[in-house]
């Protein structure tokens, strides 16, 4: 059997999300689809990529050496079709539902200088906005970043707000701690920036038992009583909600917005844009 970018493409999703079932999710295959794609793939290999044997899916070191060469095939093959034409590649920019308010002053800022590469801007529901999978050469992200494999600049700092049933008590204080919310349930989804390590280990939330794919779906849970959620104060104007609150964390660490590229053949107009951005007033 001859190695396909499908292949590849299901390999750096499980390697990043280190879970078969929100690997498949990303990638709307079937669990058992997913899992049969990546056996074909180490079987043509002749070596174990992934080890399945524990809760999560962790990659075996033969698996650790593959992913860097399987980004780069990846990327390569992306590239080439976005400059079939023979003009420059665009810059491809990723970015996921929590980074939405900084987009339109990016691509304005880009526009109003002549430019070689036209900034493009690609929406994708992973923690890397596409970065990881090779589907973007660069990307606005809350991470986390394997800093191993790609540079990072800061854009931004974001305060966290509690995300609340309009019928939880705690919905109309003007402000709350993550003491306030360590008797609750945590609801939280595939690209979010909380997990209960935010707490003190003696203090933490319990967590709901579905992890959801997307902020609409999260949203639902929380709106439907499943528990509580946390996220950046961005979401409060980006993703308003009928039966939901947003109130302030006082004492919860603020979360960095990044831009992340590639440490090895980045594109050449990933500099500007990092320069850029670096000058812009949020």
């Amino acid at each position: 059997m001859t190695v396909e970018i499908r292949h590849l493409r299901a390999f750096l999703a499980i390697a990043e999300e280190r879970n078969l079932t929100r690997a498949a999710s990303r990638l709307h295959l079937s669990q058992p689809a997913l899992s049969r794609t990546l056996a074909q793939l180490e079987r043509t290999l002749g070596t174990t990529l992934v080890d399945r044997s524990t809760h999560h899916a962790e990659l075996t070191e033969a698996g650790r050496r593959f992913e860097e060469q399987a980004f780069d095939a990846v990327r390569a093959f992306e590239s080439a079709l976005v400059s079939v034409d023979g003009q420059r590649p665009p810059l491809r920019l990723g970015h996921n539902w929590s980074a939405a308010t900084y987009l339109s002053t990016l691509l304005r800022e880009w526009n109003a200088t002549e430019r070689p590469s036209r900034l493009v801007l690609h929406r994708h529901e992973d923690r890397s906005a596409g970065l990881t999978s090779a589907k973007v050469d660069v990307a606005l992200t809350r991470g986390p970043v394997d800093l191993a494999r790609f540079r990072t600049a800061v854009v931004d700092e974001e305060s966290r707000v509690a995300v609340l049933h309009r019928a939880n008590p705690l919905s109309r204080r003007r402000s709350l701690t993550l003491a306030d919310l360590s008797g609750g349930t945590l609801v939280t989804t595939q690209v979010g920036t909380t997990t209960p390590e935010l707490w003190p280990a003696d203090a933490r939330p319990t967590v709901a038992g579905t992890e959801v794919a997307t902020v609409d779906d999260w949203l639902v849970a929380i709106a439907s009583g499943e528990g509580f959620g946390v996220s950046v104060a961005s979401t409060a104007v980006l993703h308003r909600h009928p039966d939901v609150r947003y109130v302030p964390l006082t004492d919860a660490s603020p979360v960095p917005l990044l831009l992340a590229w590639p440490r090895r053949g980045a594109h050449p107009a990933v500099k500007d844009l990092v320069l850029m951005a670096a000058q812009v007033t949020w």
